[in-house]
C-alpha cells in the first residue's frame, strides 16, 4: 500500500513537470518564430514580472500575508544590475564615471559602487540583498505578531521610504530619472544578448516555479496554509509561525529582486517608479486575476493582464483604463478564484453519499445484527 500511495503522489508531479517543460520549450522554440520582435520583447518583460508574481503568490496566496511593498525588492534587483551595467565604460572614455555623476559634479566613484565592477558579485547581490532586507523586515514585523491590515500598511510605509530615498539621490542613482542607457555587458553589445536574456528569463521562471512548488508541498506547505487559515491554532499546537513567515517572506523578496533584474535588462532602464505603491498593488492584482494559491495562476494572470493592458492601450489610447477597470471588476465579482477558478465552473460534480444510504454500510448492518441478537 505504501508504494502504491507514493506512485499516486508522484504521478501528478511528473505530469505537472512534463507540462512545465513543454510550455518552456514552446516559449523558447516556437513563439520566437510566431511573434514580432516587439511582442517577443514584451513577452520577455512579462515573464520577468511573473517571477515576482510567484513571490507574491507564495507570501499572500499560501501564507495569507498581503504585501503591498514588493515593488521595493523588484526595484532593488533592477538597480543592483543597473549599477553593474553603468560601470561597463570603455577604457578610452573621457571619464570612468557614469555620465549622470559627471553632470552632478561627482569626481570619485562612491565606495559602495566599487564592488559592482564584478559581474559575479552583482549576481550574488541581486539574490542576497533583497533576501536579507526582506528577512530583516519580516523578522522585525513578525516577531511582534503584526499581521493583517497592519502588515499591509507597514509594507506600504517601507515602499514610501525607499521611493523617497532613491528619488532624492541624484548624485548616487540619478534621482527620478533612474539608471538607463546601458551599452555593454561582459564586454559585448547588450543588444546582441536580448534573445539570450529572454531564454534565461524562461529558465529562471521554471526554476522559481519549481522552488515555489517544493516549498508549498509537504509539511512546510501545510504549515504555510495553516498560518493563513488559523495562525493562533497553529501556535497553540506548539509551532512558532514567526520563523516560517520570515523564511517565506525572504524567499518572496528574492524572487522579486531576480524578476526586477531581468525586467531591467530587457527594458533598458530602472527608476524609482518601480517602487511606487501603485506598482506594488498592481502586482497583487495580477495574482488575484490569475488565482491565489495556485502558482500557475500567478503566471497566467501576469501575462494576460499585462498583454491586455498593452493591447488595449494601443487600440484605445483614450479609454483603455476603463476597459482595464472593467476587467478587474469582472474578475473580482464573477471569478473570485481568478482565471484558474474557471475549471470549478465546468467541473462535473461528483455524487455524494447521503443519509438515506447509511443503512447499506457494512458497519451499520453488522451493528444491527449484533443488537438483534
Amino acid at each position: 500500500m505504501g508504494s502504491t500511495d507514493k506512485k499516486r503522489r508522484a504521478n501528478p508531479l511528473l505530469v505537472e513537470s512534463g507540462i512545465v517543460v513543454a510550455i518552456a520549450l514552446v516559449l523558447i522554440l516556437i513563439l520566437p518564430w510566431l511573434l514580432t520582435d516587439f511582442r517577443l520583447s514584451l513577452l520577455g518583460r512579462f515573464l520577468a514580472l511573473s517571477i515576482a508574481a510567484l513571490g507574491i503568490d507564495l507570501i499572500w496566496g499560501y501564507t495569507g500575508l498581503l504585501s503591498l511593498g514588493h515593488g521595493v525588492f523588484f526595484a532593488l534587483g533592477g538597480y543592483l544590475l543597473a549599477m553593474y551595467l553603468k560601470l561597463q565604460i570603455p577604457p578610452d572614455a573621457s571619464s570612468q564615471l557614469p555620465e549622470f555623476m559627471n553632470l552632478y559634479g561627482v569626481t570619485e566613484l562612491p565606495t559602495f559602487w566599487q564592488p559592482f565592477h564584478n559581474f559575479g558579485f552583482t549576481i550574488l547581490a541581486i539574490v542576497l540583498i533583497p533576501t536579507i532586507i526582506g528577512g530583516l523586515l519580516g523578522y522585525l514585523v513578525f516577531r511582534n505578531r503584526i499581521r493583517g491590515v497592519y502588515f499591509s500598511i507597514l509594507t506600504q510605509a517601507a515602499t514610501v521610504v525607499f521611493f523617497n530615498f532613491f528619488n532624492g539621490q541624484q548624485k548616487l542613482f540619478n534621482g527620478t530619472n533612474g539608471l538607463t542607457d546601458f551599452k555593454t555587458i561582459l564586454g559585448a553589445d547588450i543588444g546582441t544578448y536580448q534573445f539570450t536574456f529572454y531564454i534565461l528569463t524562461i529558465i529562471t521562471l521554471v526554476l522559481a516555479y519549481a522552488l515555489c512548488r517544493w516549498l508549498t508541498s509537504g509539511r512546510f506547505g501545510n504549515l504555510l496554509v495553516a498560518i493563513r487559515d488559523d495562525e493562533n491554532r497553529l501556535r497553540f499546537s506548539g509551532y512558532n509561525p514567526t520563523g516560517f513567515k520570515v523564511v517565506v517572506f525572504a524567499v518572496s523578496a528574492a524572487l522579486a529582486g531576480i524578476g526586477g533584474a531581468f525586467y531591467t535588462i530587457q527594458t533598458g532602464r530602472v527608476s524609482p517608479q518601480l517602487m511606487d505603491i501603485g506598482f506594488s498593488i498592481e502586482m497583487v492584482i495580477w495574482v488575484a486575476a490569475g488565482g491565489r494559491a495556485t502558482l500557475v495562476g500567478a503566471i497566467l494572470g501576469t501575462l494576460l493582464v499585462n498583454f491586455a493592458k498593452s493591447i488595449l492601450s494601443e487600440q484605445f489610447p483614450e479609454v483603455w483604463l476603463f476597459f482595464q477597470g472593467a476587467l478587474f471588476l469582472l474578475v473580482v465579482t464573477v471569478l473570485p478564484d481568478g482565471i484558474v477558478g474557471l475549471k470549478k465552473i465546468f467541473k462535473k460534480q461528483q455524487p455524494v453519499n447521503t443519509y438515506p444510504n447509511i443503512d447499506l454500510e457494512p458497519e451499520v448492518q453488522s451493528e444491527r445484527e449484533h443488537l438483534s441478537n
